[in-house]
């Protein structure tokens, strides 16, 4: 009983177990009809244009308990595989290029699965058609047969053309290329060729006709784009003779000739005649209508004419046959017939070539002499030619033509008819050379026209000439360069110059002179051509390196040609360096490098190049200097004096130094030099003022006259000024002073007015309190309130001071204070020297300025206050 109790619940916990896992359901797709882009791929349809790659569709479905599906794609055996698909996701993607032609339905079975149960479809997707296809033509090559008698607008042949695309892709329309030089139509919807209306074939014209068709299909959509595709083929159309053109004769107008020695029976020509309709010709047969006169017979088959008398029988010299060309028909019938004159001409027999006479009987060397160049159309007149054919008629006719050098002569006449007086024509003279050819050679050539035999004969001319002086001497360039070296001695050849003169004897001898402004130094010889320098001549490329002239070449007869010669006078190094002075002082200032120059007066480099250097000092390791500027420097570790002292025990450090210039020429030139350096430390503050005063502490003078130059600016700057404001005041009637005003007299209420630019603060030194006051009457007309119509004359400016006494020392400059107008030194150079300290040269210079402010207010007069 134990076990039944354990057993009942074990059996239903078994049961209840089988019925969940029976209650599990299948998963499913999602139809969502045919224009859904996902759902079970069911009623799908794409296009067969659909690029590769592309996204189609995605699988949808789901399963009833909510767990996750997986999707599977598949193909039947055998089947190729056009799509992929993510599992996970259900997206469908385009694997293989689709073609509607070859395949418009795809067979899938898609499938989904949700781990325990799988459900499969068999779906199928319609490939949509795309206009991807071209018209393509069937049963080519297109050949028609026509007979030429077609009747205009008749239809000679089908084309088709067939596209395997769907809708208008697939539709067909046909037209010609060239429509208007066709002599052809096409019906564009069935494709039936026809004959134009209005036009005709013909054989004898045209034999062969190919016609351009095209197909063109009615357009569609591929791959979002509108594509029409069309295809050409070639109709070739035979057209097809017919019996409709009469016989034509061939080779008119025909000639034969009889001569005196033609036996009878011999054929004399062949006339030819063939049927019109040359695609199915009829037989010809020939006959003589009239104009034999019994003595001329035809062959009826062949169109041969025969002589059937001995030509001495022969009573006209020109017969006309009038020949009759028949089509006969296979049944014996004439349907056509045609006509042809044939001229037979009786001629003596050509048994006489030409002949050349001269003054006593035949001739075949003719000679004459004369000079070059003669005239153009001149006549040979020295040669008398006759030329003679004995035959008659057409057997006396010849022509003349000279054979040699071209177009030198010409001859008159050019055909002849039995005989002729031969003339010769100058045609080039100036091909006519004696310098080019002394013996003119030619063969006169006489040559039968229309003869068989083509008889000819020749003559030999030989033309002689004699010179004429007909050229100038050419010179063999035109111009000479030249190179000699300066120091080459009077007579020393310098260039050759070559002219020559082709003509003969004395006119050919050339004669050389020379002219012009750079030809005083030189000479030239006057048959050899050689230019040397005149015997006293000294060439000097410092004073002239370049020399040109005109060099004359000159017949007998005075015909000349120039060249031009340039002559290059080559730097000798015959100069040495040369110093200012054989002995200089300079000061040097500690940190400050001094300058020496030497001018070397050689022309070219490298001889006027200059290097220096030292060649004595004592002690050797104080200076430096730079080889090629001359800049002498103390050396970097001596930074003060103090640095001297401990190398010497001269304690005036005035040293002398031997220093060298020394050119780069070969051979090499040099000159020394004993320099005195007076070596100094700098005193002054740095500043513009000490650094100039410092580099003009050798040149006084130049300080002296920079300074003059500023003051005269500043001086003219203040006249400006004064007369602008004088200008302005008159204009505007009021009165603007510009610095304060003392007035005399008491009863006019007197006004101070200044300006802030005159506004001078109180000098901290003595020295600085300059204060200068304007002359009350001056001021009254410089507003032009005083009625006084006289304009105020600016003083002129002051003379520069002397410089002051301690000049010497290079470390001031004198000031100018300008005083036109009363005006005051700026408060910037009081400024300038109050920061370069109260040195007695400072002070001493400003003391002597001040004075000389007061001297010149007393010479003014003090204004009455």
């Amino acid at each position: 009983m134990k076990h039944v109790r354990h057993f009942i619940p074990s059996l239903f916990l078994s049961l209840v177990h089988v019925c969940l896992v029976q209650a599990n359901y299948a998963p499913y797709f999602f139809d969502n009809g045919a224009r859904s882009t996902n759902g079970n791929m069911a009623l799908l349809s794409l296009s067969e244009d659909t690029p590769v790659g592309s996204h189609v569709y995605t699988l949808n479905g789901t399963d009833p308990e909510g767990d996750p599906v997986t999707y599977g794609l598949t193909y039947e055996a055998g089947s190729r595989r056009y799509f992929s698909v993510d599992g996970n996701l259900g997206n469908v993607t385009l694997i293989e290029e689709l073609d509607r032609e070859k395949e418009d339905e795809i067979e899938v079975i898609v499938s989904i699965s949700d781990g325990l149960s799988t459900v499969s479809e068999k779906v199928r997707i319609l490939v949509m058609d795309a206009n991807d296809e071209s018209p393509e033509f069937i049963n080519t090559p297109y050949i028609v047969q026509v007979p030429e008698n077609s009747p205009s607008g008749s239809s000679i042949f089908k084309i088709e053309a067939v596209d395997r695309d769907t809708g208008s892709g697939g539709s067909i329309t046909y037209f010609l290329q060239n429509i208007h030089a066709n002599k052809f139509t096409i019906d564009r919807h069935s494709g039936v060729l026809r004959i134009k209306s209005g036009v005709t074939l013909d054989y004898e014209k045209s034999r062969t006709h190919f016609v351009v068709v095209v197909a063109k299909d009615g357009g569609g959509k591929l791959r979002g784009d509108n594509k029409v595709f069309s295809a050409t083929t070639t109709v070739t159309v035979n057209v097809e003779d017919v019996q409709d053109t009469p016989p034509m004769f061939i080779g008119t107008p025909y000639y034969g000739y009889v001569y005196e020695d033609t036996l009878p029976g011999s054929e004399v020509l062949t006339v030819v005649a063939l049927d019109g309709d040359r695609g199915k010709p009829n037989n010809i047969h020939y006959c003589i209508v009239n104009g034999s006169e019994g003595s001329f017979e035809i062959s009826n088959t062949t169109g041969a004419i025969s002589v059937i008398k001995s030509p001495n029988q022969l009573k006209k010299e020109v017969y006309e046959l009038r020949v009759q060309a028949s089509e006969v028909s296979p049944e014996g019938d004439v349907s056509a017939y045609a006509f042809a004159t044939v001229t037979i001409r009786v001629v003596d027999l050509n048994n006489h070539p030409p002949t050349f006479y001269g003054e006593s009987g035949p001739q075949n060397r003719f000679e004459l002499t004369m000079y070059e160049h003669p005239p153009e159309g001149e006549i040979l007149r020295g040669l008398k030619i006759t030329v003679n054919d004995s035959d008659q008629g057409a057997n006396a006719k010849f022509n003349l033509r000279l054979v040699g050098p071209g177009g030198i002569f010409r001859v008159v006449p050019l055909t002849v008819l039995n005989e002729a007086q031969v003339t010769i024509i100058v045609e080039n003279s100036a091909a006519i050379d004696y310098e080019k050819f002394k013996v003119l050679t030619f063969k006169l050539l006489a040559i039968e026209v229309n003869t068989p035999e083509k008889f000819s004969s020749t003559a030999d001319i030989a033309i002689r000439l004699l010179d004429t002086n007909d050229n100038v001497p050419k010179f063999s360039s035109d111009y000479y360069i030249a190179r000699i070296p300066e120091n080459s001695p009077g007579g020393s050849n310098v260039v050759a110059v070559t002219a020559t003169d082709p003509d003969s004897g004395l006119w050919g001898e050339v004669k050389y002179s020379i002219y012009g402004t750079g030809a005083d130094l030189f000479l030239i010889h006057p048959s050899t051509g050689i230019i040397y320098t005149q015997p006293w001549a000294v060439l000097d490329a410092e004073v002239n390196s370049k020399y040109n002239f005109y060099v004359k070449a000159e017949d007998t007869d005075g015909k000349y040609s120039l060249a031009e010669v340039f002559i290059t006078v080559l730097d000798v190094n015959d100069h040495s360096p040369e110093f200012n002075e054989n002995i200089q002082e300079k000061t040097m200032i500690i940190g400050s490098p001094v300058k020496i120059e030497a001018i070397d007066q050689d022309a070219e480099e490298p001889n006027n190049i200059v290097d220096y250097s030292i060649m004595q000092a004592d002690p050797a390791n104080v200076f430096d200097i730079d080889q090629s500027t001359g800049e002498i420097k103390l050396k970097s570790y001596i930074r003060s004096l103090d640095i001297i002292h401990n190398i010497t025990k001269n304690k005036d450090c005035i040293w002398s130094l031997v220093v060298q210039a020394k050119d780069r020429g070969s051979p090499s030139f040099s000159t020394t030099a004993v320099l005195k350096i007076d070596i100094t430390e700098e005193t002054l503050h740095k500043g513009p003022m000490a650094a100039f005063l410092m580099q003009t502490k050798d040149n006084p003078m130049k300080a002296l006259g920079v300074l003059a130059g500023v003051m005269g600016i500043m001086v003219l700057i203040t006249i400006m000024i004064s007369t602008a404001m004088f200008w302005r005041n008159k204009r505007s009637n009021k009165i603007m002073p510009v610095r304060r005003i003392i007035k005399k007299r008491q009863t006019q209420q007197s006004r101070t007015v200044r300006m802030e630019w005159l506004k001078f603060k109180r000098p901290s030194n003595a020295a600085e309190k300059f204060v200068v006051e304007d002359d009350a009457k001056s001021l009254q007309n410089e507003n032009s309130n005083n009625n006084v119509q006289a304009a105020p004359v600016p003083p002129a400016a002051p003379l520069p001071p002397p410089p002051p006494a301690l000049a010497a020392s290079g470390n001031s400059a004198a000031w100018r204070v300008p005083t036109v107008s009363g005006s005051l030194t700026p408060k910037f150079i009081n400024k300038q020297l109050k920061k370069r300290g109260h040195s007695s040269t400072h002070n001493a210079l400003v003391s002597e300025l001040k004075m000389k402010f007061e001297k010149r207010n007393a010479s003014m007069g003090e204004p009455h206050i």
